[in-house]
């Protein structure tokens, strides 16, 4: 869109705005003195969104899609992208080991964490610019002008493909109005937080907005340090920063060119799992951090939020950027509009990590220099045209990307993991054998590595020595060709044609070192009749024992202690061409009721898994084992989406009733998923989602009431087919997959929101909020494990305010998650403690990262 001058401004935001939702030109006007109810009455059906990268009325756009503006996503206290899943139905925002594996999905379909060659199913783009994963869009947005959340796969006219939906971030940009706003937030858990923005102009032709933020809170986690070293005895706390530029230019009505730089620091401790489930294996690690309790929670008991961990779980997010945005309406282009965004971005996050998540010491990741680092650097370069007449609206562009990826990976050796290792392996084959009459010697079992490598005890596995430090260094170019089309057939009938060719080239070099020597695993291998003989001393036969031996050997050589990863370097490289597109059918009956067919070709593309990864065949296709993998390379993703929707508008424009049968059918669904010891990457033949999208906005008839809602039903589940030999029960570690819902796809999930503003006499105003999401009964775990189920569960938030009508200040009170509702986010095997593949078998313990408690607190908000 091309900037207007201020008078020109005001009046074209101003159809944003709906009664209790403010624009930032309808803001400005309230707090020169009017209430926002003392204006012109604006009905729903003016809101105005760019899903289609053009201005279109809401109830004209045949795309089901959610759009949240400035004020409803203040209500509801929405700072950072997990937060706008209170607003959504069908969106669900979650996180792992650290705030950076964030993880969006839609319809209970997106890309897991913890794996940044994986693309995000759903993405995400702020102010024009795409990001490479939703991770690294986390953090505090800033003054938000409003937020677009498109579900189903979009290609056509957003910077990359994506499979599953768009999560489009405007924020305010510079107006010619000197201003200045200020925010103080304090609340429990010690938060403190402080924002600030300055607004001007420099002259008649240019402006500038810079927003700063800062907020801190202590961490919702308390830590049991065990054996130590750790001090913090707390996790999941809050240490960010924040800093925005603008500068729009307008050197005459047919330019505008925005300048935007931004720079954000996170340095907190996140994040510390709890425990579910408590195995047999946590008396094992209690016994070695010296005694019961000491490493793994006497009695599983999520409620107490109550995490273990010895190591630091430290993470240092540093994100910054420039970006350009150009819109140019020339003659030489016959009325049509010219927009350039360019943009650069780096981001580096360096995360440390207790991987056992226990008070013992068996495995960890150090935060310094480059030990354990995700970095990004990006390019991008998107050029749109586009144009319309009286029947045809027409847009052609072009993106393109140029993205590296560095990532350092480390495993360091605890003091306690050879003991541990042993005695849990005595302890399996003890159990194993009991059924059989074979009673297995179990004393001492902290000696049984030293006895099957050979090596004298302490030495299999050196203590605080780096048994894995690889780099990943990943080049990726994307091209793309793209058009979007709509032709008004008839004043009724209106087609939209949008097609895109992607051209996707993906470069990877990975270099393994096993620092330590993995002295433990070299003498296993190279001696395996030493195995069998400790095997023997146990009092296992020669015959059992032989068979137990590669099992030994390959809890010897787990992928951070395998020699045979040693100096390998591998190269790898992929090139795809793909197209994608879509066909709409829209038909407006009458003012009120437009009904819409889509049909949607999507594509998200393929990359490669940068963990060690292992097999019996050394490929990436095989069981258990400890051959290297040296193609680790997954093809793109493909959906092929149908809807049936309709926009209704009724009450004279201020009660929009929206919905859409919808049936998405992806094949080579990506799939990451964490099995105890490394993270793997499977292409699911096919995940059909199919259901129902509803929502509602409603301006009541009682002045100043305001009802936002909406309901998904989502029935998301994997193909009956079986791949491989992981999906064929009872061995195979995601055989629960074929035929099941996936995972974090609740049935169904709603949302709520209900906002009231009204005069308190000639000189104020009072504001309240209440907002809330359901998900129903659904399982957090990528292999579908019954101790990952989450059980339906509502969070409640809630606002109440009052100021003065001309918005010169207010004062807030506010809670989240009211009902301090307990939930875990993810679940996952607790790592090294999931010995025993037998469902429900007692020996194995689980864990889980939670949702936020209670929080609540007051807000200050200044303004002149």
């Amino acid at each position: 869109m091309i900037a207007a001058k201020p008078q020109h401004r005001a009046l074209t935001l101003a159809v944003l705005a709906a009664s209790s939702v403010m624009s930032e030109a309808g803001a400005q006007e309230a707090r020169e003195g009017k209430s926002q109810r003392d204006k012109e009455a604006t009905t729903l059906d003016t809101m105005v969104v760019t899903a289609q990268k053009r201005e279109e009325a809401l109830q004209d756009v045949p795309i089901m899609l959610t759009a949240l503006p400035e004020q409803l996503l203040q209500d509801i206290g929405v700072t950072d992208i997990k937060d706008v899943q209170m607003l959504v139905p069908g969106l669900h925002v979650s996180s792992t080991t650290n705030e950076s594996q964030t993880t969006a999905r839609i319809r209970g379909v997106g890309t897991n964490g913890d794996n940044a060659g994986l693309e995000s199913a759903v993405g995400l783009v702020i102010d024009g610019v795409y990001r490479p994963r939703v991770g690294v869009g986390f953090g505090d947005l800033g003054e938000i002008e409003r937020i677009e959340v498109l579900k189903g796969p979009q290609g056509t006219v957003f910077g990359k493909n994506t499979s599953a939906g768009v999560i489009n971030v405007i924020t305010r940009r510079p107006s010619y109005t000197q201003s200045a706003d200020a925010e103080l937030t304090v609340g429990n858990y010690g938060e403190v937080g402080v924002s600030g923005a300055y607004n001007d102009n420099l002259g008649e032709n240019a402006a500038f907005r810079v927003y700063a933020a800062k907020r801190k809170r202590d961490g919702v986690i308390d830590i049991n340090t065990g054996v130590g070293p750790r001090e913090e005895r707390e996790d999941s706390d809050r240490n960010f920063h924040t800093v925005r530029g603008q500068l729009l230019l307008e050197p005459n009505e047919n330019l505008d060119i925005n300048f935007i730089a931004d720079y954000s620091s996170r340095e907190e401790n996140c994040c510390v799992g709890v425990t579910t489930v408590r195995g047999a294996t946590a008396a094992i690690l209690d016994a070695l951090a010296g005694g019961a309790g000491r490493a793994v929670i006497p009695t599983a008991d999520p409620q107490r939020r109550l995490g273990y961990a010895n190591r630091g779980t430290q993470q240092d997010v540093k994100d910054k950027g420039l970006s350009m945005e150009l819109n140019w309406n020339s003659p030489w282009f016959g009325g049509a509009t010219l927009t350039s965004i360019t943009a650069g971005r780096d981001w580096k996050s360096i995360n440390a990590l207790d991987f056992d998540f226990s008070g013992a010491d068996l495995l960890y990741r150090r935060n310094e220099f480059d030990d354990s680092s995700t970095a990004f650097k990006s390019f991008s370069q998107e050029l749109r045209l586009t144009g319309s007449s009286d029947r045809f609206d027409w847009m052609v562009g072009g993106f393109y990307s140029d993205e590296d990826l560095e990532r350092h990976d480390q495993y360091v050796i605890g003091r306690h993991y050879e003991a541990y290792l042993s005695t849990a392996l005595v302890s399996l084959f003890a159990r194993q054998l009991a059924p059989l009459g074979i009673n297995v010697n179990t004393a001492n079992p902290f000696l049984f590595a030293s006895q099957a490598t050979g090596r004298p005890y302490g030495t299999s596995f050196a203590a605080d020595s780096e048994g894995a430090h690889d780099t990943y260094e990943q080049k990726a170019r994307s091209l793309a060709l793209f058009t979007n089309n709509t032709w008004r057939a008839t004043d009724q009938f209106s087609v939209t044609l949008g097609l895109r060719y992607t051209r996707e080239e993906k470069e990877l070099e990975s270099r393994y070192t096993n620092p330590n020597g993995s002295l433990g695993c070299l003498s296993a291998l190279g001696n395996p009749a030493q195995v069998v003989a400790a095997l023997a001393g146990r009092g296992i036969p020669v015959p059992v024992a032989q068979q137990l031996a590669p099992t030994t050997i390959g809890y010897m050589c787990l992928p951070w202690a395998n020699i045979r990863h040693n100096g390998r370097r591998t190269d790898q490289d992929r090139t795809e061409s793909e197209w994608s597109g879509t066909l709409k059918l829209a038909y407006r009956w009458n003012e009120q009721v437009m009904t819409y067919l889509s049909g949607a070709r999507g594509y998200k593309g393929g990359g490669f898994n940068l963990d060690r990864v292992q097999s019996n065949t050394g490929l990436s296709s095989g069981t258990a084992g400890i051959v290297p993998v040296d193609d680790t390379s997954f093809p793109g993703e493909f959906v092929d989406s149908y809807e049936l929707g309709a926009k209704t508008t009724w009450l004279g424009g201020n009660l929009l009733l929206n919905g859409t049968v919808f049936y998405q059918e992806y094949t080579d669904f990506q799939l990451n998923s964490f099995l105890g010891t490394s993270y793997v990457v499977r292409s699911i033949p096919q995940v059909v989602s199919k259901g129902i999208d509803t929502e509602l906005l409603w301006q009541t008839g009682i002045d100043g009431l305001m009802v936002q809602a909406g309901i998904t039903y989502a029935d998301t589940r994997y193909g009956k087919d079986k791949p491989t030999s992981e999906f064929v029960a009872p061995a195979g570690p995601l055989y629960k997959l074929p035929g099941n819902r996936i995972s974090f796809a609740p049935l169904w999930s709603g949302s709520a929101a209900l906002s009231y503003e009204r005069d308190i006499g000639a000189n104020l105003v009072g504001r309240f909020n209440i907002g809330a999401k359901y998900l129903s009964e659904h399982n957090t775990g990528s292999d579908l494990d019954v101790e990952k189920i989450q059980k339906g569960y509502t969070l409640v938030n809630a606002r109440v305010g009052i100021g003065a009508k001309n918005r010169r200040w207010s004062v807030e009170l506010w809670g989240e998650n009211l009902t301090d509702k307990t939930y875990q986010q993810v679940g996952f095997d607790a790592p090294l403690q999931n010995f025993s593949p037998t469902p429900g078998d007692p020996t194995n313990t689980y864990n889980a990262f939670l949702g936020a408690p209670r929080t609540y607190g007051m807000t200050l908000r200044v303004h002149y």
